[in-house]
C-alpha cells in the first residue's frame, strides 16, 4: 500500500531527481519512501501538464495544492456528532459541586447506549475543556494600574498582658508592570482601615497610578456589576482626593486579578516565613517587621530576571506616577451620642466606650472619629480626645474624667505593699522605714494601706522634708501610726532639737524588738 504522507520537501526532491532522469526505484531508495508512493506522485506530475521547472518555482502552498490531493475525510461518526453537541453542557455540569466524569459518562450512556467507552469519553471531554481554558497574555503599561487585595491567611501580634494571639488581615497592593508591592497589617477589614492603608500605599510609592483596581470586596464595591459596579461613596472620595480612577474586577473572574494573586502567593512564600519566629506585641511592631521583610522582597532579583522589583519601578514607573496632594485623605465619621451614667459614650462598630468629664452625664455630644482618634465635642468645644481602640465592648477611661471618689476607689484597687514603699522611697529613707513598720502590723491589710495613705498625704500638707524629719524622730520605735506622726507635725516637734539620749516614746518590756516585725517573715 502506498504511503501518501510526504511533505513538500520530499516532493521537491522527487521533482529534482525526476528532472535528472532517475528512475522511480532509485528515487524511492533515495527518499526512503515506497516505490508505489513515488509512482503515484510521478503520475500526478505527468497529469498536471506543467514542466518540472515550473513546478519547482512554485511556493510550498501552491505546489501542495497541485500535486498533493487533499485527504479524504472519514465518514461521519454518529457517536462523534452526538458527543460534540453535548460537550458544552457536559463541561458546565462538571464544574458543579460533587459532579464527576464517571457520573456524567453513566448518564451519557443511558441516553446513548452505543456511545463512547469511558476512556474515549474522558479523552474527548478533556480536549474540549482545554479549549475553554485558553489564556491571554496582558502587557501592563508602566504607571497605569495598582491592584489591591487581601491575603487569605491572617498575621498575628500578641497581647503583652495575656499573650493571646490577635489576628490581623494583610492588605496587599502591587504595580503589575514592575511587581513593586506594598503590604500592611490591619486590625479590622473596615473601609476606613482600608483607606488608611491605601494612604500609606501611595506615600510609599511616591505617587498614584492612573487607576486603582480592586476585587469585589464589600469595603470597596457596594453592588457588583460586570460593566458598571456601584462603588462605596467614601472610597470614591478617596479617588477624587488623589485624582485617580477606581475600577473593580469582574465577579468570579480570578484571572482579572492575576497580578495581585501572584503577589499574594509570593507573599506567602517570602513574607510569612519571615514572621514565623517573631512575636510582635503590638500592631505597629507587627507592621515594622512586615515592612522590613517587604524591603528585602522588593530589592531581591526577580526569578529568571536580572533586576529587582524596585529597580524596575525606579527606572520605568516612578516618573510616570501622578503627584500626591499635600495631605492624606482622612475618612472621618460624625455621630451624636448620649453620655451614659458611667460618664462614657459608645461609638463605632466595636461598641467600645470612651470617657468624658462626669459633669456631661445625660448630655448628647458630637463625636468625630477616624481610624486613629476619637474626638468628643460639646458644641464647638472639644472636651475629650482618645486614641481609638478596637477592643470590642471595652472601656477607655481618663482618670481626670472621674469624680473624686471614683478616682480614690480606682487608685485603691491598685494598692499593695510595693506601691506604698515605692512612694515612701521618693520622700526619704526614714519615711520608707516607717511605712515598712506600718505594713508589718498584724491586722487587716486594708487598714494598713489606709494608714500608709494617711502618712504619705502628710507630705502634701506639711512638705516631704518635715515628714522625713518627723519619721526620723521615731527611729527605733516599733509601734508607729498615723496619729503619732500627725501629733509631731502639729506640735512642730519635727523642728525641735533632739538632745542626746532623749527618746520621744518610752521603751519598756511590753514593746517587742524590731526583729519581731521583719517584713520578710510576715505576710499581710
Amino acid at each position: 500500500m502506498a504511503n501518501h504522507s510526504i511533505n513538500t520537501l520530499t516532493l521537491r526532491r522527487i521533482l529534482q531527481l525526476k528532472r535528472q532522469g532517475t528512475n522511480n526505484r532509485q528515487i524511492a531508495l533515495s527518499c526512503q519512501i515506497s516505490r508505489d508512493t513515488v509512482n503515484l506522485y510521478v503520475q500526478r506530475i505527468i497529469a498536471c501538464s506543467r514542466t518540472i521547472d515550473t513546478l519547482l518555482e512554485l511556493d510550498d502552498e501552491k505546489l501542495a495544492g497541485i500535486l498533493m490531493a487533499p485527504p479524504v475525510p472519514p465518514p461521519p461518526d454518529e457517536r462523534y456528532l452526538d458527543l460534540e453537541k453535548r460537550l458544552p453542557q457536559l463541561a458546565h455540569e462538571l464544574s458543579g459541586a460533587h459532579m464527576t466524569r464517571r457520573v456524567l459518562w453513566e448518564h451519557y450512556r443511558k441516553e446513548f447506549p452505543g456511545g463512547y467507552s469511558y476512556a474515549q469519553f474522558c479523552d474527548r471531554l478533556h480536549r474540549h475543556l482545554l479549549t475553554t481554558k485558553a489564556v491571554m497574555h496582558l502587557e501592563h503599561r508602566p504607571g497605569e494600574q495598582t491592584f489591591l487585595d487581601y491575603a487569605g491567611d491572617k498575621v498575628y501580634y500578641y497581647d503583652p498582658a495575656t499573650g493571646a494571639a490577635i489576628p490581623c488581615s494583610l492588605f496587599v497592593s502591587v504595580l503589575p508592570f514592575s511587581g513593586y508591592s506594598y503590604l500592611e497589617a490591619q486590625r479590622t477589614l473596615h473601609t476606613e482601615q482600608m483607606l488608611m492603608s491605601m494612604n500609606h500605599m501611595v506615600r510609599y510609592m511616591g505617587g498614584v497610578t492612573e487607576s486603582v483596581t480592586s476585587v469585589n470586596m464589600k469595603q470597596y464595591v457596594i453592588k457588583s456589576n460586570r460593566y458598571e459596579p456601584t462603588l462605596n461613596e467614601i472610597v470614591m472620595q478617596w479617588s477624587c482626593h488623589f485624582d485617580t480612577t477606581l475600577m473593580a474586577t469582574r465577579v468570579a473572574s480570578p484571572r482579572d486579578k492575576a497580578a495581585v494573586e501572584s503577589t499574594v502567593n509570593s507573599v506567602y512564600k517570602r513574607i510569612y516565613p519571615y514572621l514565623k519566629d517573631k512575636r510582635p506585641r503590638s500592631l505597629s511592631e507587627l507592621n515594622a517587621i512586615i515592612h522590613e521583610a517587604l524591603e528585602i522582597y522588593n530589592n531581591a532579583p526577580m526569578q529568571k530576571k536580572l533586576y529587582s522589583r524596585r529597580e524596575a519601578f525606579e527606572q520605568y514607573e516612578r516618573h510616570l506616577l501622578k503627584p500626591l496632594p499635600k495631605d492624606d485623605f482622612v475618612p472621618k465619621t460624625t455621630v451624636q451620642a448620649k453620655v451614659a451614667p458611667d460618664y462614657h459614650i459608645q461609638v463605632s462598630r466595636e461598641k467600645h466606650k470612651y470617657s468624658v468629664p462626669y459633669s456631661f452625664i445625660g448630655q448628647t455630644l458630637r463625636v468625630v472619629y477616624d481610624c486613629d482618634h476619637v474626638e468628643i465635642y460639646a458644641g464647638n468645644t472639644r472636651i475629650a480626645c482618645h486614641r481609638r481602640s478596637y477592643v470590642k465592648h471595652g472601656y477607655t477611661t481618663f482618670e481626670a474624667h472621674m469624680p473624686l471618689k471614683h478616682q480614690f476607689y480606682q487608685e485603691s484597687r491598685g494598692w499593695n505593699a510595693e506601691y506604698f514603699l515605692t512612694r515612701a522611697e521618693r520622700i526619704g529613707p526614714e519615711t520608707q522605714s516607717v511605712i515598712g513598720i506600718v505594713l508589718n502590723k498584724r491586722q487587716f491589710r486594708e487598714q494598713n494601706f489606709k494608714s500608709c495613705l494617711g502618712i504619705l498625704k502628710l507630705a502634701d500638707k506639711y512638705t516631704p522634708q518635715r515628714l522625713e524629719a518627723a519619721c526620723r524622730r521615731l527611729h527605733g520605735v516599733v509601734k508607729v501610726n498615723y496619729k503619732m506622726l500627725l501629733s509631731i507635725l502639729d506640735q512642730r516637734l519635727d523642728q525641735a532639737p533632739v538632745e542626746q539620749g532623749q527618746r520621744l516614746f518610752t521603751q519598756h518590756e511590753n514593746i517587742r524588738g524590731a526583729e519581731a516585725f521583719n517584713l520578710s517573715t510576715h505576710t499581710n
